[in-house]
């Protein structure tokens, strides 16, 4: 298969110079790789989508795919993944879809360890709304909302999903196509929860191309098995200071997924109803 093979006929209507036209296209020819690979068949991957600009991502690849209401992006690949473990679920949401309305799904999703992928598109503003703040926008940041500044400092999403319980954990930008590639190739093929949060520029309500270009650099020499490493890389930048923006892998870790854990627990149901019935049947 060939990423064209992924294209549609829907028109794409994004902003000239939006971030999303990166994260398109490095996971359509992800996709197409690990289908021609036999790893993932495209006829078993399920895309997620939110709401947002982010969600018409959904329209522009040939797959299975469905739309969500805000927020809401992980519960409903959580029920997909748990009704047909052998799909491939991959959930793309905004910054202010996700650590908004969404946030608790987010947390227990990594802290079930859902084996699906979330890919954040996190260009730090409400574009869609036209340029109200979302929970990563920095200090000062004058919107529609906010006119005079926003006076609260932004989260930093890696580290809450770091603590709680994340098993892979990554940031990569819109500029540096072949980094989000290999970012986005590793998490698809992690099993267990696997979050990406994209720096994907909104060229028209919030440009910060010429900022990220001066500061983002990718991880060297960097272990993602240590966690205690990875959260200082973390806080390296805390998404309101000028300092440099590590890109990458930041941390890895194999574990018991929640479908696992869900198979376990009902097989031990079923084999006590049988015990159960069994007994019974003696005394029948």
């Amino acid at each position: 298969m060939r990423p064209k093979d992924l294209a549609t006929e829907a028109t794409n209507t994004w902003c000239p110079g939006c971030g999303n036209f990166a994260i398109l296209n490095a996971i359509k020819p992800v996709l197409a790789d690990l289908d021609e690979e036999g790893l993932v068949p495209i006829e078993k991957v399920v895309l997620v989508s939110g709401i947002g600009c982010h969600a018409k991502i959904a329209d522009y690849i040939n797959a299975n795919s469905f739309y969500t209401i805000h927020g809401r992006t992980i519960p409903v690949a959580t029920g997909i993944k748990l009704a047909n473990p052998d799909l491939t679920v991959i959930c793309f949401a905004g910054d202010g879809d996700i650590y908004a309305e969404g946030l608790d799904h987010l947390i227990f999703g990594a802290k079930r360890n859902v084996d699906i992928t979330a890919i954040i598109h996190d260009n730090r503003v409400y574009g869609l709304t036209t340029g109200q703040y979302t929970p990563t926008s920095p200090s000062g940041f004058k919107g529609r909302s906010t006119p005079g500044g926003l006076e609260v400092p932004p989260l930093n999403p890696l580290e809450l999903l770091s603590a709680s319980g994340g098993t892979f954990i990554a940031r990569g930008y819109s500029h540096g196509i072949d980094l989000l590639k290999e970012i986005f190739r590793s998490a698809i093929l992690h099993q267990g929860f696997s979050f990406v949060d994209v720096l994907q520029v909104c060229a028209t309500f919030f440009n910060l191309y010429d900022h990220y270009n001066q500061r983002v650099r990718p991880l060297e020499g960097h272990d993602p098995t240590d966690r205690v490493k990875a959260e200082e890389k973390m806080r390296e930048w805390d998404y309101d200071s000028d300092g440099t923006i590590p890109l990458g892998v930041f941390y890895k870790k194999d574990a018991p997924s929640f479908g696992d854990n869900f198979s376990e627990q009902n097989q031990r149901e079923i084999d006590i109803e049988d015990a159960i019935s069994k007994t019974l049947e003696r005394y029948i």
